[in-house]
């Protein structure tokens, strides 16, 4: 019988190790550089060498396929106004023209706005021609003109057709869907960390979440949208994932902290800029901004962390939030939702006062809010004390539905929480809010479960599309093949109280059913076992 106890307390080690529980052995820890031997300092001279090599080709090919031209790419929807009646533009351009133009007609069944045998292209009284503004920005590979243009007084729940350009050479004809100026169904497709190699393994990521969803009213992307933000290669590949979805479905992105890096690339900044006054580069602090780097020990100091200088150029997002984060920290409102973009790299108590009033002077039945940082990490050594203990009262006392972030590279989706309880099972009305982790690119890290998590993966590439109905809220994510792996469903009541979410959607993860039928077989077994021994 003890054989059978041990051989049941080895099946639950078992289990719990699977689960990567704390009770597994440690991995061994990485040698210094000092402690390699000659053979393994040669190999990891060689690894650099060609991991640079490597870097070398791929920034050549970006000079080759992203290099901007006369024409019009990278164009991207985004808000800067009420998404029921305006629409911005974003496009990037060669330095050969300076003028931006963007013009826009409501969609027809034929080509009425810009008919072939029309003698006046576009029609003049179908299409409306807009002057947009021009930014000249020198990246670490090219000079380029980023342009804007915000079309305006739109009626709601409508369709578009629009182009850009500079008057004579111009951009497809894209089309966009106003939304409604009141409550109806809304779709949104939400993704995590796209980062690295985005061009072979995001792309179809991105490109999977719109076939499944291609009427969604817009797409969140919870920061690390590229690896280093200073890299204008990088988000070539990023906007080419895309393609033409960007130009359809309005983006709306909050910066991680890679969008922060990358400061030892070359020097970006506007050409005519005064001296210390470039774009990107450190200015005053006595102005609220950055301070220059100064040397320390005799030795130049690492750049201070700072929003890429490419954020701005080609997102035109609302300025509404505090000082200092414009285009980082705002929100809007659309069909019913409030949606909240916070900025988890700087300024994060500045953030609360301002985030208690958009929360609480809010109409709309739901509220979802998305930033890099979990508040609640998939990893113990990941932990992000400090703005949980700024921003999680805010959340506990408000109570938004969704909050939505990345950073970690897996996944952790919680049920309904407060003050750091699963509330599943409470009160049919109890009011708390849903935590999610994920990422849509292919770097990952090691996952550590956690009491909060009802749902968790690891090594897995997802994106999420979400539904709201009324009272009804549904969730869903999909591993980078269509699977689903993860959904659950919110409901509310006429008052906008709640129904805590349910567990996960998924079966049962393997390691919970082996966990619990090895525990069950030890109890069983050692109970025979001291009952035989007292007879």
């Amino acid at each position: 019988m003890r054989t059978r106890c041990r051989f049941a307390f080895a099946l639950l080690l078992a289990a719990l190790t699977a689960a990567g529980a704390t009770l597994t052995a440690q991995e061994p820890p990485e040698k210094k550089f000092s402690e390699l031997t000659a053979d393994e300092k040669a190999q990891l001279a060689k690894e650099k060498q060609a991991a640079a090599t490597a870097q070398k080709k791929l920034e050549a090919t970006w000079k080759t396929i992203y290099r901007p031209t006369h024409v019009p790419d990278r164009v991207i929807l985004t808000w800067n106004g009420d998404p029921a009646t305006t629409q911005a533009v974003t496009w990037r351009t060669d330095t050969t023209g300076a003028k931006a133009v963007g013009q826009v007609a409501l969609s027809e069944g034929g080509t009425g706005h810009d008919s072939l045998g029309a003698k006046v292209r576009p029609n003049p009284e179908k299409t409306k021609t807009v002057e947009g503004k021009t930014e000249f920005v020198k990246s670490d590979l090219f000079e380029a003109h980023y342009h804007s243009v915000t079309f305006a007084e739109l009626k709601p729940a409508t369709k578009y057709v629009y182009r850009v350009g500079d008057g004579a050479t111009w951009s497809e004809w894209y089309e966009f869907r106003t939304a409604s100026d009141k409550p109806e169904p809304l779709s949104f497709m939400y993704f995590g960390d796209a980062q690295n190699e985005i061009r072979s393994h995001w792309s179809r990521v991105v490109r999977g979440a719109y076939s499944d969803m291609p009427k969604a009213q817009f797409m969140i992307h919870a920061g690390d949208l590229i690896n280093r933000g200073t890299a204008d290669g990088e988000w070539g590949e990023w906007h080419h994932a895309a393609g033409w979805i960007n130009g359809s479905i309005p983006s709306v992105p909050t910066p991680g902290n890679h969008e922060y890096s990358g400061f030892t690339l070359p020097k970006f900044g506007p050409k005519d800029a005064p001296k210390g006054e470039e774009k990107g580069e450190p200015k005053d602090e006595a102005k609220g901004e950055p301070k220059a780097d100064e040397p320390k020990d005799g030795k130049k100091a690492a750049p201070k962390s700072r929003l890429s200088p490419l954020w701005k150029p080609q997102f035109t997002l609302h300025e509404n939030g505090p000082p200092g984060l414009e285009e980082t920290a705002y929100y809007f409102d659309i069909q019913g939702v409030r949606v909240v973009s916070l900025n988890s790299n700087e300024k994060q108590d500045e953030q609360v006062p301002w985030l208690g009033k958009v929360l609480s002077n809010n109409p709309n039945k739901w509220t979802v809010i998305t930033f890099h940082h979990p508040i609640y990490s998939t990893a113990k050594g990941r932990d992000n004390k400090k703005l949980r203990e700024a921003w999680r009262p805010v959340f506990d006392k408000y109570a938004p539905d969704l909050v939505l972030t990345g950073h970690d590279h897996t996944y952790g989706r919680s049920g309904v929480m407060r003050e750091d309880n699963l509330l599943t099972g409470a009160r049919v009305h109890e009011r708390g809010t849903v935590y999610v982790v994920s990422v849509s690119g292919p770097k990952f890290y090691k996952l550590e479960k956690e009491d909060w998590m009802v749902a968790s993966a690891a090594d897995t590439q997802l994106y999420q599309l979400i539904r709201i109905d009324g009272d009804a809220l549904h969730y869903e994510a999909r591993t980078a093949n269509g699977t689903i792996f993860d959904s659950f469903d919110l409901n509310k009541g006429a008052k906008g109280e709640r129904a805590p979410a349910p567990e996960s959607g998924g079966a049962v993860p393997a390691w919970i059913a082996l966990g619990a039928f090895a525990l069950v077989a030890l109890v069983v077994l050692c109970r025979r076992f001291v009952f035989r021994a007292a007879a």
